[in-house]
């Protein structure tokens, strides 16, 4: 499996070939304060991210750190809070590994964090590839380059399911999305055939307060301008690796 998540944990690795990535996406950092100004009371949790992604690089030792976008949360002038958090997740990562951001909707104005990191790098939101693996945010269409890969690997859409058991509880549930490609929306966008992946990869976010798509709900639209159709036979997988079928029947 190229693609093989961390049990239990909204992360990857992926085997690019002649390297290793460890792939997270949707960050969000310094979401509480967002929270905040929307009535919700909440410390922050940016010390705990941290130490959590750090010791998902001392434990599977990639070659490098892929985000799948939004590593920040605000949309427009990032908060002081959020610029301390990303300024200390890069000074602490980037001692053991470079880190390559693929820009989200949330990451309009990351340009000058990236550039006063040692060892990080900004791509585009429509992607990049990594031998035969493609990787692109989301929310936006990725590249013909990108869409050349065997695999695609994306994030934006924060899948979750909504789960209810006999007598009327609930939950929700953070999902990995995972099917064949289905290259009519792509070749329709472009307006040409083009190469697409064999597999599309859907992220779960790595920060549980962000939300999500309630996949498994009809009302529920999608946010990826590819989702779902993109998405042949989508099958839904709790974090702890359980396959629960189809994304839209679970």
């Amino acid at each position: 499996m190229v693609v093989e998540p961390v049990p239990d944990l909204p992360a990857a690795v992926v085997d690019c070939g002649d390297e290793r990535a460890l792939v997270v996406a949707d960050f969000h950092a310094g979401i509480e304060v967002g929270l905040r100004r929307e009535g919700v009371e909440l410390d922050s949790r940016a010390d705990e991210r941290r130490e959590q992604l750090l010791a998902l690089v001392d434990r599977t030792t990639p070659d490098q750190l892929v985000v799948l976008g939004d590593l920040g949360h605000a949309i427009g002038t990032p908060w002081d809070d959020e610029r301390d958090e990303i300024a200390d997740l890069l000074a602490a990562v980037t001692e053991h590994v470079p880190v390559t951001l693929v820009r989200g909707n949330h990451d309009g104005d990351i340009e000058t964090q990236i550039e006063h990191a040692d060892d990080a790098r900004l791509v585009p939101g429509h992607g990049m590839r990594i031998g035969s693996v493609g990787f692109a945010h989301g929310h936006t269409w990725p590249s013909p380059d990108v869409l050349d890969a065997e695999i695609l690997c994306t994030a934006h859409e924060h899948p979750v399911v909504k789960l209810e058991d006999e007598v009327g509880g609930g939950r929700v549930e953070r999902v990995w999305l995972r099917g064949d490609c289905n290259p009519e929306p792509f070749e329709a966008f472009h307006d040409r055939d083009t190469a697409t992946p064999d597999e599309l990869v859907v992220f779960p976010a790595f920060n549980d307060l962000s939300g999500g798509t309630w996949v498994n709900v009809a009302s529920q639209e999608f946010l990826s301008p590819f989702l779902p159709d993109g998405l042949a036979d989508g099958q839904a997988y709790l974090l702890d690796g359980t396959r629960l079928g189809r994304y839209d029947t679970v």
